[in-house]
């Protein structure tokens, strides 16, 4: 599908044929010209649309929200200026900032806030982001510089999920020329970077601003955003300089790559949760026995070296440390004999066959499927593997429309609290009204009292509460084990030495806020 929105600009055609002579010998990148190497492709360019964490790092080149997490997850206003809340946490009213204008010239204002906001509250716009936004009851404008929103109920997490990057501002203009789905293909917001080009599987291609309402900002000219699947090959870009920056690197790569005086590499911490789901509307996955057998048969100490390079840790709990409300808990640990004893009290003492599927086809998710199926087999459990390309994963799994249809039935993803908080860690996975294909509950997943827990921590604004109803939910999580908590492991990103103001965010978004070369 051709995806195109403006006709690319003379700067950026020569950069691009700049570009490709110097990939090409070998030498580094044109001076104010970046190409990012990321390791999944973007599935669309509408934030709204999207539950991948590395789809909104790329839509946050055009769009910005009211509010922004740094690089530490602190939220920070964006085009909101200020905000007051009610006090009974139903109705918030924002000041917006002024002079700022949307890449076609339209003005941001609170109109534009209200077309936004309408355009995901409407349920037959069928977006994925619907549910993060759906206590929104309604979206006034009061005047160009302020719009207030009314809460059907008070929701604690309300100003992170506006900080998330999903939450991002569109050009009202740019949705009535484009439609509700083909502004997928067309983004146009007030982001530092107006999008050029997009052709699935390749590059995603942006330039510079010029009117952009940050002074002196962007410092570069054009931004590509390169989906690189295979991890050698995205190591290998950056030492060529076909790449100023790369993410995820190869674990088994880290030493030859900081032994470059060209390259730096980070590891930074993370609130990346890897997990195996059970589809538990199907045998063997029903049984809570099996489940946890498949807890106790994988060393994920051994998985964390052989996967990740030791750049992780067993998961030590449902919830990542860093997430607020997270509960520390012990890692499931590696007994084989109980994994077997197990199945036998679950009615397999011979193990059974079965499917595991990834979320990605990257080289680390392809080590982890043949770790846990070698894992699975020493207690007869015996695997077919896949790992799933983008297309197939919104198919197969994301938008399989029946749950009782769904061919999944075990499932390695990973997850990331990308509000900082434990709501969005918790109830998209394991709320019963976060079945698959309305957000990412795709073991099927229905517990009581989870679902209260969940429901009255949302309610509540007192933290002592709020952390008693999320441990409760943590707890119960853990013992039915839904989902079998492995490994949480690090950002490992490296970049060249010219590079600064790129960071690799703790919910592994990508920040390019600050993003600028050395001349």
């Amino acid at each position: 599908m051709q995806q195109s929105s403006f006709s690319s600009s003379s700067r950026w055609l020569s950069a691009l044929l700049g570009l490709a002579a110097l990939a090409a010998s070998g030498t580094a990148l044109a001076a104010r010209d970046v190409v990012l190497a990321i390791g999944y492709q973007p599935e669309t360019l509408d934030p709204y649309n999207t539950n991948s964490t590395i789809t909104t790092a790329v839509t946050k080149s055009f769009y910005e929200g009211l509010f922004q997490f740094d690089k530490d997850l602190k939220i920070r206003n964006v085009l909101a200026e200020s905000h007051d809340m009610s006090k009974d946490g139903l109705v918030y009213t924002f000041r917006l900032r002024s002079g700022v204008k949307f890449h076609d010239g339209t003005d941001f204002d609170a109109h534009a806030v209200k077309v936004t906001l309408d355009r995901v509250l409407n349920r037959e716009n069928k977006l994925l982001r619907h549910n993060q936004f759906n206590r929104m009851a309604r979206v006034e404008v009061l005047n160009a510089d302020t719009v207030r929103i009314t809460l059907k109920e008070p929701f604690g997490p309300f100003i992170n999920s506006l900080a998330h990057a999903s939450a991002a501002m569109i050009s009202p203009a740019a949705l009535k020329k484009w439609g509700n789905k083909d502004i997928a293909f067309h983004p146009v917001g007030t982001g530092p970077f107006e999008f050029v080009e997009w052709k699935q599987t390749d590059a995603v291609k942006a330039k510079k601003f010029d009117g952009y309402w940050k002074k002196g900002y962007p410092k570069i000219d054009t931004l590509a955003w390169k989906p690189v699947p295979e991890n050698n090959t995205r190591a290998a870009m950056l030492q060529t300089g076909e790449a100023d920056f790369a993410f995820p690197i190869p674990y088994e790569q880290a030493q030859l790559l900081k032994a470059s005086n060209k390259l730096e590499v980070v590891a930074s911490p993370s609130i990346m949760m890897r997990f195996l789901a059970f589809n538990m509307l199907h045998k063997p996955y029903d049984n809570p026995k099996v489940r946890e057998a498949i807890g106790y048969a994988i060393n994920k100490e051994a998985l964390a070296k052989v996967a990740f390079g030791g750049y992780a840790f067993p998961a030590q709990g449902v919830l990542p440390q860093g997430v607020q409300f997270a509960e520390k808990m012990a890692p499931i640990p590696y007994d084989v004999k109980k994994a077997r004893e197990l199945l036998k009290e679950g009615g397999y003492p011979d193990g059974f066959e079965s499917v595991l599927w990834s979320s990605s086809n990257n080289t680390s998710s392809q080590k982890v499927l043949q770790f846990v199926q070698q894992q699975l087999a020493q207690v007869g459990i015996r695997l077919q593997v896949q790992a799933l390309e983008v297309g197939q994963r919104a198919e197969m799994v994301d938008a399989w429309p029946d749950p009782k249809t769904a061919k999944v039935r075990m499932y390695y993803s990973g997850w990331s609290s990308s509000t900082g908080e434990a709501d969005w860690g918790l109830r998209p996975l394991f709320a019963s009204e976060s079945w698959a294909p309305k957000l990412n509950n795709m073991s099927f997943y229905k517990s009581e009292v989870v679902d209260q827990a969940l429901a009255k921590a949302l309610t509540t604004v007192d933290a002592k509460e709020k952390a008693a109803l999320y441990k409760i939910a943590q707890d119960e999580i853990r013992k039915d084990l839904p989902r079998v908590p492995l490994l949480t492991d690090q950002n490992l990103s490296a970049h060249s030495k010219r590079l600064s103001g790129v960071h690799v965010m703790p919910d592994a978004n990508i920040n390019i806020d600050a993003i600028a070369v050395a001349h």
